[in-house]
């Protein structure tokens, strides 16, 4: 059904700035030196709220995508952001602390950031069923590229003098809250869902082959097909191989550059976000083009070829950085087209639900995956021999990504069929 509901590119904009706010999460990095100089605090302690965060961040996304299908993306949207304020700001008063800093940051800001993610991915699938991977991956492009502003600016507001951490570092949360509560709140006040029925303009669902599939799923009918599980552990392999290169990035190109690195390892991962950020755009609009399953398989063999061809066994500066940008680039793309394949798969009516249950796979990989490849560089670094960790930590990637193709060139939509028996069949 076409009706006039005026441009629906304002959702696109509109999740561009709160996605742009929420990307503040990835750069916690900047807050842990001078939080070290103040305090005296140890790493373990500095990478606690982030931790925290993270976490809190993923079960907040199964928790608001049941409660935005029910109440809309504008009220879980605006309480993301006021959580999200509401903990940076308590930083600033009781963030002298670990503990208070978890608190606030961590548990509070972090469940921020989880209830309003989800807000803008669910808006603009329904909005634009006729480009999902293509607005979906425009939308997190502003998660990815929010390190790349906030980064610098909290660099800035904290300054460089040791002195005054004690007066910048809580100056630097407060005026972080304020422009949480103005842009994330503001930008929610956009959103809205489309009238039921609603299609674009000249845009007809195109007519699946094979046997009829069913529109839309509850999360419990979702979880009893088997392709949920599939692509769950696809989003669960793919983001193996991108967050493990990422917390790889800039010890590997300090270890194994040689010395002859021309820019420094930050300035290297600031290089792989923008290829994440961009990576993000471009495989969700090649999956419009060339289907979400030869995206994935290409995604795929973009890792397998930076891991054994430029990662593992790499002795020199350029290698590792272009490995590692091909990486980051692959790596986006899972973050725009998981929310695209799952509505695809299960229907747009429940997209916040469905996608919060299949994003615990991106939550549970962060908490398992680093500590696993983390152990295999430790081993290493007692026996002496760096370059035999990153070779096997390389290889295993690899032998993920295998697997990755194998799944996504078997996986295929539900059938009525198979929904209506239970799910578990083909």
């Amino acid at each position: 059904m076409e009706q006039n509901v005026g441009n629906r590119w304002r959702f696109v904009g509109a999740a561009l700035v709160m996605q742009l706010c929420l990307g503040v999460l990835y750069s916690w990095a900047v807050f842990r030196g001078p939080l070290t100089s103040l305090y005296g605090w140890s790493k373990v302690q500095t990478i606690a709220p982030y931790r925290w965060s993270v976490l809190m961040f993923t079960v907040a996304m199964i928790i608001a995508g049941f409660w935005q299908d029910k109440k809309g993306p504008r009220l879980v949207g605006s309480v993301g952001g006021a959580l999200m304020g509401t903990g940076v700001l308590l930083s600033a008063f009781i963030g002298n602390t670990v503990g208070g800093l978890i608190f606030a940051y961590g548990i509070l800001g972090g469940l921020g950031v989880g209830f309003a993610y989800v807000t803008p991915i669910a808006t603009c699938v329904k909005w634009f069923p006729d480009k999902r991977g293509t607005i979906v991956g425009l939308a997190v492009l502003g998660f990815g590229a929010g390190s790349l502003i906030f980064a610098p600016l909290i660099e800035r507001l904290i300054g460089d003098n040791p002195d005054m951490y004690a007066t910048t570092i809580p100056r630097t949360f407060i005026i972080l809250s304020v422009v949480f509560f103005i842009f994330v709140i503001g930008a929610a006040q956009v959103y809205k869902v489309p009238p039921a029925g609603w299609t674009p303009p000249g845009w007809a669902p195109p007519t699946a082959a094979g046997p009829p599939t069913k529109e839309d799923y509850t999360p419990g009918e979702m979880v009893k097909t088997w392709q949920f599980y599939v692509l769950w552990v696809i989003y669960f392999l793919g983001t193996s191989v991108g967050i493990t290169a990422i917390g790889q990035a800039k010890p590997i190109i300090v270890e194994l550059s040689k010395g002859a690195a021309v820019m420094s390892g930050g300035t290297a991962l600031g290089l792989m976000s923008l290829f994440n950020g961009l990576g993000r755009l471009v495989w969700g609009a090649t999956s419009d083009k060339i289907g979400r399953n030869l995206t994935t398989v290409a995604m795929f063999i973009g890792y397998i070829i930076a891991s054994l061809f430029l990662l593992r066994n790499a002795t020199g500066f350029w290698p590792v950085l272009i490995g590692l940008c091909v990486i980051g680039f692959c790596y986006g793309g899972y973050l725009a087209m998981m929310p695209s394949f799952t509505a695809d798969y299960f229907g747009a009516k429940n997209i916040g639900a469905n996608y919060g249950i299949v994003f615990t796979a991106w939550g549970i990989t962060g908490f398992t995956v680093p500590k696993y490849f983390a152990g295999i560089m430790t081993k290493a670094k007692v026996a002496g021999d760096l370059a035999a960790g990153y070779n096997q930590v390389y290889f295993t990637l690899a032998v993920f990504s295998v697997v990755g193709i194998v799944l996504a060139l078997a996986v295929r939509a539900p059938t009525t069929t198979s929904a209506d028996s239970g799910g578990m069949g083909g």
